[in-house]
């Protein structure tokens, strides 16, 4: 009675994947865990984009965790370099293709989508990319806003594990859209769950309370009765 199960779908085979997630959910799923790519197929490929649309239409959460990380032949066997590294860049790599793409123009407001490892580099760097789409015509032809107009579109997980960076981290995304994250089991997850929401200063009580378990409720529709104390296996 204390955990809530994700499910995962054969995301290669669009028409497969939005069958399987449809019956996930009837059979008491309460959201999809994907990769960030299917081989050289980001987010925004049209079939993964059906995909999420069709997510969105069912009313299912989407949660997305990097995977075979790029870099990896350079920095494999090196001090955990992919897992340090690559996964913070692959997620930025998966958000910027949704906003540079045009993607979220194409994606229904109505998709839940949360993005892990607090969304990777992209909050430290979003004033970068924001920058380039402002002054390189090649960075926004095909987005018609700047990245920073789309921050209200997806969510990230608290797994930074530093007070500084959550702090940065809401700064950038707005309160509500953080949720805990602590990458448990994984060996580099969060000890001691939540110790940097609890040790962020800047948080007010209330935000410390949202981060911690009520966005994730309005995330997942989960009712007040039902546990969220482990929700999934990363975030």
């Amino acid at each position: 009675d204390r955990l809530l199960p994700l499910c995962q779908v054969p995301l290669q085979d669009t028409a497969m994947a939005c069958a399987a997630v449809t019956k996930a959910a009837a059979a008491g799923h309460r959201g999809v865990h994907i990769g960030n790519h299917v081989g050289t197929r980001y987010l925004d490929d049209d079939g993964i984009l059906e995909f999420l649309a069709h997510c969105a239409a069912e009313g299912v959460p989407v949660l997305v965790h990097p995977w075979d990380m790029l870099g990896d032949d350079r920095m494999a066997g090196r001090y955990m370099l992919p897992w340090l590294v690559g996964m913070a860049a692959e997620t930025q790599l998966s958000i910027l293709s949704l906003m540079l793409s045009g993607a979220f123009e194409r994606i229904p407001e109505s998709l839940r989508l949360c993005m892990c490892h607090g969304g990777g580099s992209f909050a430290y760097l979003l004033g970068r990319a924001d920058n380039a789409w402002h002054n390189r015509d090649i960075v926004r032809k095909d987005s018609p806003r700047p990245p920073s107009a789309y921050t209200d579109r997806f969510y990230v997980d608290s797994a930074v594990f530093d007070p500084r960076a959550l702090r940065l981290l809401v700064e950038v995304m707005g309160v509500e859209r953080v949720m805990l994250g602590t990458d448990f089991p994984f060996p580099l997850g969060e000890l001691e769950p939540g110790a940097a929401v609890r040790a962020c200063e800047s948080l007010s009580d209330d935000d410390r309370a949202a981060i911690l378990g009520g966005n994730a409720r309005r995330f997942f529709s989960i009712e007040s009765s039902e546990s969220i104390e482990s929700i999934g296996g990363r975030s």
